[in-house]
């Protein structure tokens, strides 16, 4: 018959028939399914294997907690693996298969690590694999390897679609059980926005797994009737299949929104959100998670919580068994053997170990007082228990209640220390809470009905009274106290079999003890020698419980023992969600330059700089390779002139009345001074003295500086300087913005340079030496009106300009330049030409400014003023830092020219031998001069400022490569700066 284990009830539509395939056996469910329920509902207990022995696992829970029924979702490039078949909405055609076995389900070959567990008890693999030495890579490794993991990816591109979202609310209700729903319905009446999220499908939480009832309605019922009054306010967001899994700084919460999980085809539509929730205040109502009781073979398909059996009769419809014996230590337990009696189905026997009367008067149900259950029969499915009077009960389906614990997780995300409650037994929120978090219901240890309405109601309206809004006058929803005493019972100490704790990881009682035994007993020592509660369940079922037989072990109270406190996420995140869209092309974004479709016109060659797209250099004629085209824009800029985009440096407009002061303080030299007009180099120190960045800075007005970085370094130094502008100096009248985007730049560089400038530049600006001189800056118009900035400066050491101009003019402005320069013969040049030309002129870039060297290291130590303060002046001159003997930053040639010299080839004095005892240095930039007609190079040596003429060994120990090189001043060309200053 289909669906076997199907009875009546339900918030299932059974007018929607599903048709799904479980490994190859076609199946049927209804709509409001979980794939978990409507296995169930077939009689399919077994559904996985666990991670180390390959033991057999059936559904365990009904919720996130799931530590066995982990699937195969779909096929191909879809395929998902992992994924906790309790929380996989069923949907028709939806392909789900077992994982972790080799061999089919049923008849799994690895099975055999079972009866070999004597010796792969926890922390085997630190004493099993050391001897031989050589079998750890040749074997053990190739086989743990091959062993490890539980489900496969497909090794196929993710065709699915993935995004991000930014949304803003007043309160963030997290949790639609009572206490959710009671937070969420005071605050949106009062005005205030609400987002209301859930991880599941339905909201509604526990209210619709159980038969309690609210003002005289069922649970479920006034659940969909609040959710109804919530869904129609305009300030209100119901979030279902939505798992909030971080809390993080400044209210700012982390939420992956499954969107079309439950869908045969997605379509355009991303498959998953990954939002990031901007919250004022949050109320916490994650609810509890029921913990269960070790004992001996406790791991057989068929002992499911107690809990989530209720949730599968109530909610969805399904007998998990025929005949149901309920082993509890407390009074919940009870509630489950009632619900299942109602429902039509045969409760063998309540065994409850506490030896009192029934909480819950069931005249057709055994009551066995004060025993337990110490062992189970039933591989693949469970056939029978046996108590600790050696009674044998035939039953397929045990329910298991060890008491309930409060969801404290996002509690915990900011070092918030959970604190011991002995009246539930359980932990619950303590210590540092996230900033504007309160904790409602079940999740703060009020885990009956009544206490979780008012908690929810009571914690919401003081949030919003925080935020200025007037709670609603409303009457309380009427309902009771469910009871809910409890034993500290925690496992049956009389089992000679293995009783599981963790039942993902295969982690026993037996090994906590192991763990005690072999002096690791601090919880966090237990959990890392065991792998307790490393899987993706979190060990939200199996932490307590190990704890308290740790606690026990130890002769301390479980307060004593301590705990682990949880880090995000709460429960697993797709990469894919992390990663967004963030893939394939779009992985690492990139910018194109203004002039980038001239460039693609002019037969320009593309590199990505940092985030940009920039032409490396433009080939013409015949040119046969790269070095053909730059060597002859390298030499044409020399002799003529030549053009750059460099719109890529990092440009900050300053201003304010203390724009000079500040510029002060994260400059290591002086800017202050600095005359309207005028343009200075300057160099920035990191707060230990390295150096980070060097560019300029013009002054265009009292008020108004204009400063270029390096494009590697243009976020990182607008983040500082803002860190500084904020955090450092907030009293100081100055405000930064970035124009990078907003100027398109380009290098005019050449003898020409002038000459070109003045067919572009409107005819009221005097280019001249004497009135525009090296290092001066004026906004100035071009081509007839058109807003500009022109900086004479120079990176390649010719007489050169920068000119900008408004980014939407930068490919209108590139053609107006190289037209303008015909006459001259100018050309276009790229970054390798660039490169080239400041390796000739001895400028330091990210090769030489590595995170590693000093201003004295790099010859600029005299810049680092010592009459200001500014952030790393003190530090750079720590000793080390400025010995006479330092690295210094030189230039190197080969003594035969014809040799090529090598980046990152040491130097080794002559005579020694090439190990790092003797080494003096290294290469950090290469290139080819066509200026100078053979190989040049800057590097690092030691005291090389008094080293000039010497002959040293270039070594490169990974090229197999070793020649002379003579040490000479890092400038190549025009070492006096005649050309620029011409």
């Amino acid at each position: 018959m289909s669906q076997p284990n199907r009875i009546g009830g339900g918030l299932i539509d059974r007018s929607k028939e599903l048709k799904f395939r479980f490994n190859d056996t076609h199946l049927k469910g209804f709509e409001g399914d979980t794939l978990a329920s409507a296995l169930l509902a077939n009689g399919k207990r077994l559904v996985g294997r666990s991670f180390k022995y390959h033991r057999p696992r059936g559904v365990f829970t009904a919720g996130s907690e799931e530590p066995n029924a982990l699937v195969h979702l779909r096929t191909g490039a879809h395929t998902e693996p992992n994924t906790r078949a309790t929380m996989a909405e069923l949907y028709d055609g939806l392909r789900a298969t077992s994982q972790n076995h080799r061999g089919s389900l049923e008849y799994d070959m690895m099975a055999v690590t079972d009866f070999l567990s004597p010796f792969l008890s926890a922390g085997f693999y630190y004493k099993t694999f050391m001897w031989p030495k050589a079998f750890w890579e040749k074997v053990y490794e190739p086989a743990i390897r091959a062993s490890a993991g539980l489900g496969r990816l497909s090794m196929k591109e993710d065709p699915d679609q993935y995004d991000k979202g930014f949304l803003h609310c007043d309160l963030l209700v997290i949790g639609s059980g009572p206490a959710g729903l009671s937070a969420a319905l005071a605050a949106a009446r009062a005005g205030a926005r609400v987002i209301l999220a859930d991880e599941d499908f339905l909201a509604g939480g526990r209210l619709n797994s159980e038969t309690l009832e609210l003002g005289g309605t069922a649970g479920h019922e006034w659940a969909a009737q609040a959710l109804a009054e919530l869904a129609s306010m305009d300030n209100v967001r119901i979030m279902t299949r939505t798992t909030v899994y971080g809390a993080y700084d400044h209210g700012i919460y982390g939420a992956l929104e499954r969107c079309t999980d439950h869908l045969a085809e997605s379509g355009e539509k991303p498959r998953q959100i990954l939002w990031r929730i901007y919250s004022k205040r949050a109320v916490l109502a994650a609810g509890s998670t029921e913990r269960p009781i070790a004992f001996g073979n406790n791991d057989r398909p068929g002992v499911m919580l107690a809990g989530a059996v209720r949730t599968y009769v109530n909610r969805f419809g399904v007998a998990p068994g025929k005949e149901v014996a309920v082993f509890t230590n407390n009074d919940d337990g009870w509630r489950t053997a009632a619900d299942l009696t109602s429902k039509g189905v045969h409760v063998r026997a309540v065994i409850d170990c506490r030896d009192r009367a029934a909480p819950i008067d069931l005249p057709d149900v055994r009551h066995i007082r004060g025993a337990s259950v110490v062992n189970t029969v039933g591989r693949k499915g469970l056939k029978s228990i046996t108590l600790t009077d050696g009674q044998v009960l035939p039953v397929d389906c045990l329910a298991v209640s060890g008491g309930w614990n409060p969801n404290v997780h996002l509690t915990c995300h900011q070092l918030g220390k959970p604190e011991w409650r002995d009246d539930i037994k359980a932990f619950v929120p303590g210590g540092v809470m996230p900033a504007g978090m309160v904790v409602a219901g079940a999740a703060n240890g009020s885990v009956t009905l009544a206490a979780a309405l008012a908690e929810g109601r009571a914690q919401a309206e003081a949030q919003i009274t925080d935020l200025g809004f007037s709670p609603v006058k409303a009457e309380a929803v009427e309902a009771e106290d469910e009871p809910r005493e409890n034993a500290a019972f925690w496992y049956v100490p009389d089992s000679k079999h293995r009783a599981w704790l963790d039942q993902q990881n295969d982690v026993t009682v037996k090994d906590v003890k192991l763990s005690h035994q072999e002096g690791f007993r601090s919880v966090e020592h237990l959990k890392r020698y065991t792998t307790l509660g490393m899987a993706t369940d979190q060990g939200k079922t199996a932490n307590i419980p190990a704890l308290a037989i740790m606690s026990e072990i130890t002769g301390r109270t479980i307060p004593e023992t301590g705990t682990t406190i949880f880090r995000p996420p709460f429960t697993p995140v797709p990469m894919g969600a992390l990663a967004g869209r963030a893939r394939g092309k779009d992985f690492r974004p990139y910018r194109l330059t203004p002039s980038h479709k001239w460039a693609e016109e002019n037969g320009a060659s593309f590199v990505t700089v940092g985030n940009w797209l920039r032409a490396e250099w433009y080939v013409q004629g015949d040119e046969k390779g790269w070095r053909d085209s730059v060597d002859r824009e390298a030499r044409t800029a020399r002799e003529k002139v030549g053009i750059c985009d460099v719109t890529t440096l990092g440009k900050i407009d300053i201003k304010g009345k203390d724009a000079g002061a500040f510029l002060d303080k994260v400059y290591a030299n002086t800017f202050s001074t600095l005359k309207v007009g005028k343009v200075r180099y300057g160099l920035m120190l990191r707060e230990d003295g390295i150096c980070y960045d060097d560019g300029t800075t013009a002054r265009l007005s009292e008020d108004h500086y204009v400063m270029t970085t390096t494009t590697a370094n243009a976020v990182l130094v607008f983040r500082r300087m803002e860190f500084a502008r904020q955090c450092l100096w907030p009293n100081m009248d100055v405000h930064l913005i970035s124009t990078t985007d907003g100027w398109a730049q380009f290098a005019v560089a050449g003898p020409k340079s002038r000459d070109l400038l003045r067919k572009v530049v409107d005819k009221d600006v005097d280019l001249s030496n004497e009135a525009f001189p090296f290092m001066s800056c004026a906004e100035i118009t071009v081509c007839g009106g058109t807003p500009a900035r022109l900086f004479r400066i120079s990176f390649s050491g010719e007489l050169a300009y920068e000119i900008a101009v408004p980014a939407r003019y930068g490919n209108s402005m590139m053609a107006v330049l190289n037209e303008a320069g015909a006459e001259f013969g100018a050309v276009p040049y790229g970054t390798e030409a660039l490169s080239v030309m400041r390796i000739e002129k001895g400028h330091a870039v990210g090769n030489e400014l590595n995170g590693q060297t000093t201003a004295h290291n790099i010859g600029l130590g005299k810049m680092v003023s010592q009459k200001k303060e500014c952030i790393g002046n003190v530090l750079s001159q720590r000793p080390e830092m400025v010995r006479d003997d330092a690295i210094r930053m030189m230039g190197f040639r080969p003594v035969d020219r014809s040799q090529k010299l090598i980046t990152g080839s040491h130097f080794i004095n002559k005579g020694e031998d090439a190990v790092m005892e003797n080494d003096q240095g290294w290469m950090t930039s290469v290139a080819y001069s066509p200026n100078l007609g053979h190989s040049i190079g800057l590097g690092f040596v030691k005291n090389g400022h008094e080293r000039k003429g010497e002959i040293i060994r270039a070594v490169s120990p990974v090229h197999g490569t070793e020649m002379e090189v003579e040490i000479v001043s890092a400038h190549f060309i025009d070492p006096e700066g005649e050309r620029l200053r011409g």
